[in-house]
This record gives structure tokens, C-alpha cells and sequence, in this order.
């Protein structure tokens, strides 16, 4: 019971330890990267005139529709400078993301009194040597000119230069930090010199677990002249990366309890050895092969489920503590405390191994060891 027990509560701490960093991952995620995403199926962007707009936000599971684009261009501040992605969103962008709740500093903004101002990634801030509380200089952003034509003489003539005020700074992850600043889309279209036009549309929808089904009502509306893909989709490597890690520890862990059941059936040997003349005992009142055979393996599937029960259930304590308290804390990350998340299905799907190991931990060698000791009696 001891073996199978400390097999189960490592089983339940661990996969719900990667189930918090999941769900962590995929919250970090979602407040930049919009539930479903539409893209041009030709070229880098569309003409947002031509964007059946209105039949999408006509769709009840729809929340919120919003064009950004996307180029690289060069920032510059100050003596410092820094390769990054110019993302122009629509004031609902800011409503549909979670930015808000990844603020580190400053103010949450990217258009006041028709002034533009731009939300920058903690680590462009770092390249740039930026502060927003210590900051009176605009950031200089160029991008090449698209009109130019022939030999040019002067560098800056290539250009096309804008300055911005920023007005916060925000951190998500690595990805998205080292390499964003966020600015009204009017800004970005002046800049990359292509009016009413957008890389992608974004969409916040009200209930997110019906993207799929949402997905596939957007593909009929566009047609083939627009690639439509869910947040899912659009991080496919590292939602399939962190599932294949779970399940594969799911497995190494199934099997320490595949060998904590060897004492198992070493108990069962014993037990039937040194219950011969129970057995004969039961044989004279009645009892045939079949029921002699049941009572034994009905032991040892009792004994994996109290064992598994009480690692189970040990697990669970210990899970949520973690989450009400933070036992384990973490520094230098987003969070504090050591992300956990209990999952239902993960408790079924634990306490179904532990029945059906103890279940084959039992029948065949009390199949066996009945056979044998019969043999020998006879």
C-alpha cells in the first residue's frame, strides 16, 4: 500500500504541477495573442476596405474584431538602438488583450487628445535603456521607404522617420517582450506608408472553447483569400510540447508503479502460501477454484485502491496548499508561487492505472500460485 501510495502521490503532484504551468503559458499567451487570427492567404497585408467586417461582428460568439499590423523597424532612443516589431492596433485592442494585468510601468495608453503613444516590451525598454517614470524623449522608429527610387545619396532620405512618446511597458515572456512596441494603427500605416491597409484582423471571442467551431464559420465568410487560425494554431510547438511532457511523465511515473506493484505480488505469494490450509479449509466447505481465486485478487485490488486512495488524496491536500498558501515560491519569474492546477480527468485517469495494475498485478500471478500450491497438494 506504502509503494503504490507514494507512486499515486507523485503521479497527481506532478501532473498538476504541469497543468499550472499550462495554464499559466496559455494565460500569458492570451493577452497578447487574440483567440482566432485572420491573415491574407497572398501577401503581408489586406485592404481593410475590403474586409467583410461587420458580417464577422454579426456573429453572437464574436466579442471584439480589430486590425493590427505588424512590420520590424529600428528604434532608436537616445545613443541606444534596437531591432524590433511595430504592432498598430485599434483602441479595442487594449480592451480585448490582458496588457493591463502585464503593465510593470506607466500608463495603459496609445492615443490621447489624437496624440500617439506606445506600449513597449520590458526587454526593448532594457535594449533601449528606457524609463517610462524617467523618461522626456520620444523614441525615433524607422522604417524604409517603399517610394524610393534610383540611387540615394543621403541615408536618412531611405527612411521614412516618426517619434512616439511612451507611455508604458509591459511584460509577458521572452518572445513578446524583447521584441514588441504597440502603437495606434493610424501611427503604423503613416509609417510603413500603406493607408487602410492590415496584416491581420484579430479576434476576442465571448466564449473561448468554441474557437474551433467559430473558425470554421469565419472560413465561409472569407473564402481562400484569408487563412484563419486559433490561438492554438498560432502556438502550436509549445501547447504540443508542454501536452507530450506531461503525458510522457504521466508514463515514467505509471511505470514506478508498475514495479511498486512487484511487492504486491510478492505479498500475494506469501499470502497464499501461508494460507494453504485456509484454502483446503474453504475447498471442504464448498468453496471452489473460482471463489478461492476471486478472494485473493479482490485483496490485491483492494490494496492498490487504498493505496492509491490515500496517496490520491494526500496528493490533492498537498496541491492545494500549494495553491491557498504557495509553498513553493519562485523568483525572477511572472508569478510568485509554483503555478498548480488539478484536473479532474487527471484523478480519473490515475486511479484507473492504480485498478488496473493491481487488477494484473493480481490475477496472474494469484492464477498461478493457486494452480501450483493445487498441484502440489494433489
Amino acid at each position: 500500500m506504502t509503494g503504490i501510495g507514494i507512486g499515486t502521490f507523485a503521479l497527481i503532484v506532478v501532473l498538476s504541477a504541469f497543468n499550472g504551468i499550462e495554464n499559466l503559458v496559455e494565460s500569458l499567451y492570451s493577452s497578447f495573442d487574440p483567440a482566432i487570427k485572420i491573415t491574407a492567404s497572398k501577401g503581408k497585408a489586406f485592404n481593410i476596405n475590403e474586409f467583410p467586417k461587420e458580417k464577422i461582428l454579426a456573429l453572437n460568439e464574436i466579442e471584439h474584431c480589430v486590425y493590427s499590423l505588424e512590420e520590424t523597424a529600428l528604434l532608436n532612443y537616445r545613443d541606444k538602438q534596437h531591432i524590433g516589431t511595430v504592432k498598430g492596433v485599434e483602441d479595442d485592442f487594449l480592451e480585448m488583450s490582458g496588457l493591463d494585468s502585464m503593465l510593470t510601468e506607466g500608463n495603459l495608453i496609445i492615443e490621447k487628445n489624437n496624440q500617439a503613444y506606445a506600449l513597449i516590451g520590458y526587454g526593448v525598454s532594457y535594449f533601449l535603456s528606457l524609463f517610462v517614470e524617467q523618461n522626456f524623449d520620444p523614441i525615433t522608429i524607422y522604417s524604409p521607404r517603399r517610394t524610393s527610387k534610383g540611387a540615394i545619396l543621403n541615408p536618412d532620405d531611405a527612411f521614412k522617420k516618426m517619434k512616439i512618446l511612451p507611455s508604458g511597458i509591459f511584460s509577458i515572456n521572452a518572445d513578446f517582450d524583447n521584441k514588441y512596441i504597440i502603437v495606434p494603427l493610424w501611427f503604423a500605416q503613416e509609417l510603413l506608408q500603406i493607408k487602410d491597409k492590415a496584416s491581420s484582423a484579430e479576434i476576442a471571442l465571448i466564449n473561448e472553447s468554441e474557437s474551433d467551431a467559430i473558425k470554421s464559420k469565419l472560413k465561409e465568410i472569407l473564402g481562400d483569400d484569408f487563412v484563419v487560425k486559433t490561438r492554438y494554431e498560432l502556438n502550436e510547438i509549445i501547447y504540443q510540447t508542454n501536452n507530450t511532457e506531461k503525458w510522457i511523465t504521466f508514463l515514467i511515473l505509471s511505470f514506478i508503479l508498475v514495479i511498486a506493484a512487484f511487492n504486491l505480488i510478492g505479498s500475494l505469494t506469501m499470502l497464499i502460501i501461508d494460507k494453504k490450509n485456509d484454502i483446503q479449509i474453504l475447498k471442504s466447505m464448498g468453496a471452489n477454484q473460482i471463489i478461492i481465486k476471486r478472494i485473493f485478487i479482490l485483496e490485491g485490488v483492494l490494496i492498490s485502491f487504498i493505496g492509491g486512495s490515500v496517496g490520491l488524496v494526500l496528493g490533492l491536500i498537498l496541491c492545494k496548499l500549494q495553491q491557498w498558501f504557495g509553498l513553493v515560491k519562485l523568483s525572477g519569474v511572472v508569478v510568485d508561487t509554483y503555478p498548480v492546477l488539478i484536473k479532474m480527468t487527471d484523478v480519473v485517469s490515475i486511479l484507473s492505472v492504480v485498478l488496473l495494475i493491481g487488477f494484473v498485478s493480481s490475477y496472474f500471478p494469484v492464477k498461478f500460485v493457486l494452480r501450483k500450491t493445487s498441484t502440489l497438494q494433489n
